[in-house]
């Protein structure tokens, strides 16, 4: 169990006071629009704490309206008042009492704000239907503003790396005994719960010998073996917040080549963690990283991005890769994660989870890097 987080520590309340407001500022900020309509289930979360799977948020100067169905009635209404939003609900019990709610909601408004990505075109037309404003699509509102994180936020992320953290040194023994990529995946998620999350935060990867030349490779029932490298990308869930980890582990007595791809890509994501802070561009934290990994002659095995923001999503804004311009922001809460992948041989990939501070960065994940070769246990 990790010993720098207690993990039955009671998580500080999370609050979205004040959330309607930063929304209005910045819709004046990009123009005339006098009302957001949101669907997107993410962003109707943290502007609520609205956690069910149906509902509609009307955004307006004056109120903020969450428009659900019978099933979700008393929960939002609990959920709302929990989270102290300054909204109410308005609960409809049939398919036209929800479109009524949507239309009077909108009711005496000009010009209507929606984000183009969280609707088809299905959606976008019922809404012209429902209002005679104007709509305009509008991107990436809500998810600008959810890219900073609150403490109490960040405290269950950190609290999901804590799980992740606690089930994983629980589980590398296992990987002496040859075990299958399939039980180590399920020991992980079994024993993440354990310490207390909900759940995993996406699909666990583990992908041994040449299957780790898959960055997202699903398990499967091959068998670790001497001469592996194992790629554990593994992240719980707690309290709708995800935490993302990746370590790789050399099995016995390796091939040249792969300790010399697990040495530069180690040596590329310590500095990719030492680059990151405040006021430096996500595209030169990714070109910090793909520099090293180029200058050892390895650019072409480095397929994918160096990170992403992560928080209700496993995979949101910023994104960490090439030619990112905009500046990191106290706060905000990234992967470091560079990886390089041979076919036919395997894959390395490394990544922490990091807190945005002003002079560096908070890494939550705390799962030991050093420890990257692992003996077979001798069979019977």
């Amino acid at each position: 169990m990790s010993q720098r987080h207690d993990l039955a520590a009671p998580l500080p309340p999370l609050l979205v006071t004040g959330r309607d407001a930063l929304v209005r500022a910045e819709l004046a900020k990009r123009g005339s629009a006098d009302a957001l309509v949101v669907f997107d289930l993410n962003n109707i979360r943290w502007l609520t704490g609205f956690t069910g799977s149906a509902g509609t948020l009307i955004v307006r100067n004056d109120e903020m309206v969450l428009v659900t169905d019978g099933r979700y009635g008393e929960q939002a209404r609990f959920q709302l008042a929990t989270s102290a939003a300054a909204a109410r609900v308005c609960e409809a019990r049939s398919a036209a009492a929800l479109r009524e709610g949507v239309e009077q909601s909108l009711a005496g408004a000009s010009q209507v704000a929606v984000d183009p990505n969280e609707v088809t075109q299905a959606q976008f037309e019922t809404l012209r239907s429902q209002t005679t404003a104007t709509v305009i699509p509008t991107a990436g509102v809500v998810q600008h503003l959810r890219r900073r994180k609150t403490e109490a936020e960040i405290a269950r992320m950190k609290r999901a790396a804590a799980c992740t953290d606690a089930a994983l040194a629980e589980c590398v023994e296992m990987m002496r005994h040859r075990p299958t990529e399939r039980d180590v995946r399920d020991e992980l998620e079994y024993r993440m719960r354990r310490h207390g999350a909900d759940g995993p935060s996406y699909d666990t990867i583990v992908a041994t010998g040449a299957n780790g030349a898959r960055p997202h490779h699903r398990p499967t029932g091959a068998v670790i073996e001497p001469g592996h490298s194992v790629v554990i990308d593994v992240g719980a869930l707690v309290d709708g917040y995800h935490s993302d980890m990746t370590r790789t582990y050399l099995i016995g007595d390796v091939d040249p080549v792969m300790r010399r791809m697990h040495d530069v890509v180690r040596e590329s994501q310590l500095a990719g963690l030492a680059a990151v802070r405040a006021g430096i561009t996500a595209g030169d934290v990714d070109k910090v990283c793909r520099d090293i990994i180029a200058e050892a002659g390895m650019a072409d095995l480095f397929i994918h991005s160096t990170g992403h923001g992560v928080g209700l999503q496993i995979h949101e804004q910023p994104w960490v890769r090439t030619a990112m311009s905009e500046p990191l922001q106290p706060g905000e809460v990234v992967t470091v994660e560079p990886g390089v992948y041979r076919e036919g041989l395997g894959g390395v990939r490394i990544e922490d989870l990091v807190v945005v501070t002003e002079s560096g960065c908070n890494i939550l994940t705390e799962s030991e890097k050093d420890i990257s070769c692992l003996q077979l246990a001798p069979t019977n």
